[in-house]
């Protein structure tokens, strides 16, 4: 009922066109879509999104290995310490979004005030690379601890006698970690960019929503985003659908993409 209905509809209404009172309906096949392909308006935002889901996915999983790494070190303290970098995952991205727009307020906000005394000129309510900017670090520290558990966990599981091991013939940290610790992590970090490049395409929509409504000029105004300002502000059912469409095979594009380039690399079996 609550997902099965509207996909179908959403699908069929990527083929119509209607009038934003729903009063005509008339089937226009692969018009919504062949327009899309030719508005540049649609390019941009796209790229937009590659660009967005990219930053937002590498510095998500970097901070969250360093502090995955951080937690193994820690002596005294660590539920302490693992409790407080969880909290973010509890709070809901539009108040979290609220929480960074109100702290990089060029007006208002402590962090704006640091980053002006630093002789930074910031305002992501005029610079399009300021607000998203401000987007991407936001949507990284709300999704940092879904990353950060799952590294816990994997860099847990690594056994010690193996890392001892390689330390003792005389192997320096980088090359221990590059050569056993992520040889014997990669499912999970081949897990966690699937993840990350599906939440930077579809589950940052309320972040967006709350800190900066898609702009300025229309700078931060990714496809999720303008699936809603097409469909739900301008009325624009048809391309709005269509847009959805799109995205679906663009996600899943990627996700083959990553399968065939990665996944086959990736031995599952911890023994070898």
């Amino acid at each position: 009922m609550f997902f099965f209905i509207p996909a179908i509809r959403g699908l069929a209404q990527a083929f119509l066109l209607q009038d934003p009172f729903g009063q005509e309906v008339h089937f226009v096949g692969l018009e919504n879509i062949t327009a899309l392909l030719r508005s540049a308006e649609y390019w941009e935002s796209l790229r937009l999104s590659v660009n967005f889901t990219l930053a937002t996915t590498a510095l998500t999983f970097g901070v969250g290995l360093l502090l995955a790494f951080a937690t193994d070190r820690v002596a005294r303290g660590r539920t302490a310490y693992r409790a407080v970098l969880l909290l973010p995952y509890a709070i809901a991205p539009a108040i979290a979004g609220f929480v960074w727009a109100f702290l990089f307020n060029p007006i208002v906000g402590p962090a704006a005030a640091l980053l002006h005394a630093l002789g930074i000129a910031w305002d992501p309510n005029r610079s399009g690379d300021d607000a998203l900017l401000l987007v991407i670090l936001t949507a990284s520290w709300k999704h940092l601890c879904y990353d950060y558990i799952f590294l816990v966990a994997a860099l847990g599981s690594v056994p010690r006698s193996v890392i001892e091991a390689a330390a003792v013939d005389g192997a320096r940290p980088l090359r221990r970690f590059f050569w056993i610790v992520l040889p014997m992590i990669a499912p999970t970090v081949f897990f966690l960019l699937v993840m990350n490049t599906v939440y930077g395409l579809f589950e940052t929509f309320a972040i967006i929503d709350a800190t900066t409504r898609g702009g300025p000029a229309a700078a931060t105004n990714i496809l999720v985003y303008k699936v809603y300002v097409d469909g739900f502000v301008n009325l624009d059912l048809g391309s709005s659908a269509a847009q959805s469409v799109l995205l679906m095979i663009f996600a899943i594009s990627l996700t083959v993409i990553q399968f065939r380039l990665i996944e086959r690399r990736i031995s599952y079996d911890v023994s070898q």
